[in-house]
């Protein structure tokens, strides 16, 4: 503790209702060197046991060494997080315990719930972030004093803190550091996927991703004499158009003052939406903009066609016009055979 040995490591073993182990700067529960492996190298890395029978691990709390067998005793040691542990008794040297009081308690309460993978190693990284030794009744080894830093080294994310959730984290508050604009956004998009999904289930959608064409137009605030025609006339100026439809009342057939239309290039769509936004037409300021609607696509779905989803209605409107103009020509040849 004095040479700050123990600081910012992690907790690399959690057993509910069992122990919590640390120890290793490395983590991984294989490394760590006793103080005297630190002053004299690496054969003196280990320290025998110290058992005494009458020291138990009796109560939640209890601080041990941890050890690979018999005189292993190095960096790594555990906190009990249960009580009458007797299988650890007499095989693991007892050296400390948490206070009665409220923190101990509660840090303990805290460990011992970690969500833990399959070799116990917390999800979410827990450590000791700061030592201090309150009295030390031992003198120091000589050589002590040049490992002991001026100062406690400084927190710093590592490696841990990216293969696991870093202890500084609220794995709860999924929109800590997120600006209003970011939560907005995030719950708007939850809501559409949320209402998609039940779309989906209920067959209304084919599928909770689906997405409007990007050669879709929404034209609106028609004029009521407006026509398909007339909008067809005045938009293909901008590229080739593959449909254009004003929506009609399907009682009256009177012009419900919108339109779709769809080009055969993104590019010729783009262009559109960008001169025709407030035109005049008709005597009309229209509003233009990319259409959200994803009809088309259904209603070729719930016929069958389930390539609609992956060419989208412009593939399912080319593949009818290329019919159109083969039927076409296949009754023009046969007129033609008639009148011969």
């Amino acid at each position: 503790c004095k040479i700050k040995y123990y600081n910012n490591v992690i907790f690399h073993n959690v057993q509910k209702d069992f122990l919590a182990q640390t120890g290793d700067p490395d983590g991984t529960g294989r490394g760590g060197s006793s103080i005297y492996g630190i002053l004299y190298g690496a054969q003196a890395k280990y320290f025998d046991d110290e058992i005494h029978p009458k020291l138990k691990h009796r109560r939640r709390g209890t601080v041990s060494m941890a050890n690979t067998g018999e005189n292993t005793n190095a960096s790594q040691f555990f906190i009990t997080l249960g009580d009458d542990l007797t299988s650890l008794d007499e095989k693991y040297t007892v050296f400390g315990e948490l206070p009665e009081g409220e923190d101990g308690l509660e840090a303990l309460t805290k460990i011992n719930a970690a969500f833990c993978d399959d070799d116990g190693r917390p999800i979410q990284n827990i450590r000791i972030r700061h030592t201090v030794v309150i009295d030390d009744p031992f003198p120091d080894p000589p050589q002590l004093k040049d490992h002991i830093p001026d100062r406690s080294p400084e927190a710093r994310p590592d490696k841990h803190d990216i293969e696991r959730i870093a202890d500084y984290e609220n794995p709860y508050d999924r929109n800590e550091g997120k600006t209003d604009e970011q939560i907005d956004k995030e719950l708007k998009d939850a809501t559409a996927k949320s209402q998609a999904e039940v779309l989906t289930m209920i067959g209304d959608l084919p599928s909770a991703e689906v997405k409007p064409q990007e050669t879709d137009l929404f034209v609106c605030k028609l004029n009521p004499v407006t026509t398909s025609e007339d909008l067809e006339t005045i938009f293909s100026q901008f590229g080739e158009i593959i449909n254009c439809e004003v929506v009609k009342d399907w009682k009256t057939g009177d012009s419900l003052s919108y339109a779709f239309i769809e080009f055969e290039e993104r590019d010729a769509c783009e262009r559109a939406y960008f001169k025709m936004e407030n035109a005049l037409i008709d005597d009309r300021r229209i509003h233009v903009d990319f259409s959200q609607s994803v009809s088309k696509l259904w209603g070729a779905w719930r016929k069958g066609d389930r390539n609609a989803l992956k060419d989208g209605f412009a593939g399912n409107a080319r593949q009818r016009q290329s019919n159109k103009k083969r039927g076409g020509e296949d009754r023009g040849g046969g007129g033609g055979d008639g009148r011969g």
